[in-house]
């Protein structure tokens, strides 16, 4: 079974917006635990939790930011067949021939000129 590579994109992406929200929380919960035994200060695990919740946040927001920034990017750069679809015609590319909607194909003055 062959899948688009769009759906292991996404899948990825998810992956890593899970990853970057779960190990700052993580570490920073350890960590507030370890630090909280150490110096008998168990409430030092709550800020340090938030403060790994923002750390997480944050990279989220970094990720999707760059994610839309290359969207954006795509999407303004034209592609070169652009001007070929937008007349309803394609270029065959074996035959050097233009193909209207229709199906019938005239072949270009160049490739006339060669044969």
């Amino acid at each position: 079974m062959k899948y688009d590579k769009s759906v292991y994109r996404s899948l990825a992406l998810i992956t890593q917006f899970g990853i970057n929200m779960l190990v700052p929380v993580f570490l920073c919960t350890i960590a507030g635990i370890w630090l909280g035994r150490k110096i008998s200060a168990e409430w030092i695990v709550i800020p340090l939790f938030l403060i790994g919740a923002l750390a997480g946040f944050r990279n989220i927001y970094i990720m999707a930011k760059n994610i839309y920034e290359k969207d954006a990017v795509s999407a303004r750069v034209p592609s070169i067949y652009s001007k070929q679809r937008n007349d309803g015609e394609r270029l065959n590319r074996h035959t050097s021939a233009r193909i209207d909607q229709r199906g019938h194909g005239e072949r270009s003055k160049d490739h006339a000129k060669k044969n």
